[in-house]
């Protein structure tokens, strides 16, 4: 059975290379993407003095969860991320499994959905643009409803322009 997965993307060194290499090998391996928007912020929770890129992707897959976390972290791996850098300020490759399908509770050992959808603006913000009507396995209410009143003065963060094989793919307000 195919579910459809959401991913959070963020890359603060040379985002823009990394983040296109992640792109291209989604699609390779999952086939067509759903991709937000590309939204630039200072980091959040980390230490870090370079801004943060984030993206949310969708795609569908009947991969079981744990294929999917372990194959996520193998591209973080290849794209030159540090296996012990999780609590540094510094990712060149960040990938975060938000949900699969309805799914809820600890599966393969991954918790969905992930709490960062409700907890920080680089995840909602482009759920919400991506998925405005789709709705949050554990609350039931929809991305843009949750965005509506999610309170962002302390995290900001603006869209930027992005290009992936040849589209524009994200554009400023």
């Amino acid at each position: 059975m195919t579910r459809h997965v959401l991913l959070g993307i963020g890359s603060n060194l040379d985002p823009h290379r990394h983040i296109v290499a992640c792109l291209d090998a989604l699609q390779e391996r999952f086939g067509p993407l759903e991709i937000s928007r590309v939204f630039e912020s200072p980091a959040v929770g980390l230490e870090s003095p370079d801004h943060f890129h984030n993206l949310v992707v969708a795609f569908e897959s009947a991969a079981p969860v744990g294929d999917l976390r372990a194959w996520c972290k193998a591209l973080e791996l290849a794209q030159g991320r540090l296996a012990n850098s999780s609590t540094s300020g510094s990712h060149t490759l960040d990938i975060d499994l938000l949900c699969v399908g309805e799914l809820t509770g600890n599966i393969d050992g991954v918790v969905l959905p992930r709490g960062d959808i409700e907890r920080y603006a680089f995840v909602l913000k482009p759920l919400a643009e991506l998925l405005p009507e789709a709705c949050h396995p554990q609350n039931g209410l929809t991305y843009a409803a949750l965005w509506a009143a999610f309170d962002a003065t302390e995290q900001p963060l603006w869209p930027i322009d992005f290009r992936w094989r040849e589209r524009r793919i994200s554009w400023p307000d």
